[in-house]
């Protein structure tokens, strides 16, 4: 998978937790979504992304942009 596509699914999913928490726990948990989306929009401009940092850190994401999941198979 290549790292734009699972930022895309990422931020989709947290955006959508964040609703579901809202909705059924706290009004609260609005703020997730709303950090997401700052957080993409200073991606966009900055190009400092921490999803991506951990994962290079955990050794999943490729120099061409591809996450192998587990570890670098090289």
């Amino acid at each position: 998978m290549k790292i734009d596509l699972f930022i895309r699914a990422l931020a989709g999913s947290m955006v959508l937790l964040g609703v579901a928490l809202a909705l059924f726990m706290s009004p609260w948990w609005l703020l997730l979504p709303c950090f997401v989306g700052l957080n993409l929009i200073q991606s966009a401009f900055t190009g400092f992304c921490p999803p991506s940092i951990v994962l290079r850190k955990l050794g999943w994401l490729g120099a061409d942009g591809i996450i192998s999941w587990g570890g670098n198979p090289y």
